[in-house]
């Protein structure tokens, strides 16, 4: 109880941190919100329109402690500002868009972390076998063929020459329209498939590799050779002795990627045109929008902080001897 209250304390003080350097960055970083968003008004603006809109956006020339605790009170009642993008707060921005990336990349790295960690279990067990010799070189191959033009063959040949999947977007935008009926649904799966598909295979020999690597080390472990000794089936020492130890640095690896994937993958949305938190955050920079940029860079923090906490929870789960020394 005294590791998960000090744990808990840990990531409340990084999330403090990071929503201080979020406040700072932009603040002391050149160039002017006002002056940018002037730009896109194509300089034709009245001053006291001018001022309207800073109202309108939140665009303070006060002094910098007054604009953090601005800044804190606004978080604390969940004010991320408002996008000079799309003109609306950039809450409704990131409830829009972040459904797409989670379903899409999350689903997909989930896919390819366990089927990866099972494949890398199994060539690590037979090792020296035909599956052995043919998945590592295969997949290690295509995971080294860089994952712009991967995605941008499979868009050319399965896309555009075979028109098996859609290539473009993320549902057939001229039958539905976003909501919870089923045609939806089954469009929306359907344009999936393709940017899906790149991502897992893109990602799997890594997820394979680790978990071969490790799984090898422990298979040498004393703990290892007793079950042996003690004439246990093999799929219980596979299982139970060597591929419970084996997945903890996958554990750590999946946590970290887990958090990321809130930032979503950049290149499988912008090479398919996937809505997306990770489409917005291009849109956000490309316009100079400050408050979109800010409030995605600090979901992706508070992201990442809550997979680390659940990776710890996942060790204490998964590891017996982190149980007894920090219980």
């Amino acid at each position: 109880m005294r590791h998960l209250t000090r744990r808990i304390g840990f990531y409340l003080v990084a999330l403090w941190a990071s929503a201080t350097l979020n406040f700072l960055i932009p603040r002391l970083a050149p160039g002017d919100p006002a002056r940018a968003l002037l730009a896109r008004m194509h300089g034709r603006i009245s001053p006291a329109a001018l001022h309207a809109l800073e109202v309108q956006y939140g665009i303070s020339h006060e002094p910098l402690y007054s604009q953090y605790w601005q800044y804190l009170n606004n978080l604390a009642h969940a004010d991320l500002g408002t996008s000079f993008t799309n003109a609306e707060p950039v809450t409704n921005v990131i409830a829009r868009d972040l459904p797409w990336t989670l379903a899409l990349v999350g689903v997909a790295l989930i896919i390819s972390f366990v089927l990866g960690t099972i494949l890398g279990v199994a060539v690590a067990w037979w090792r020296g076998s035909r599956l052995d010799t043919v998945l590592m070189p295969a997949f290690t191959f295509i995971s080294a063929i860089p994952y712009f033009w991967f995605a941008l063959a499979l868009v050319f040949i399965l896309g555009h020459t075979l028109n098996w999947f859609p290539s473009n977007g993320g549902y057939d935008i001229y039958s539905y329209a976003p909501g919870w009926d089923l045609g939806f649904f089954l469009s929306a799966a359907q344009y999936a498939i393709l940017p899906a598909f790149t991502i897992v295979i893109g990602s799997i020999a890594g997820w394979m590799l680790g978990m071969r690597n490790t799984m090898i080390t422990t298979l040498s472990e004393d703990y290892v050779l007793m079950a042996e000794a003690k004439g246990l089936s093999q799929w219980r020492i596979m299982i139970t002795y060597a591929a419970r130890n084996a997945i903890l640095p996958n554990i750590t690896s999946f946590a970290l990627a887990l958090g990321f994937v809130v930032s979503g993958s950049l290149l499988t949305e912008i090479v398919f045109n996937y809505p997306g938190i990770g489409y917005a955050l291009v849109q956000g920079v490309q316009n100079k929008d400050y408050p979109l940029i800010q409030g995605l860079f600090l979901i992706i923090t508070v992201a990442v902080l809550v997979a680390n906490f659940l990776a710890d929870l996942a060790y204490v789960v998964l590891d017996p001897r982190v149980r007894s020394e920090r219980g």
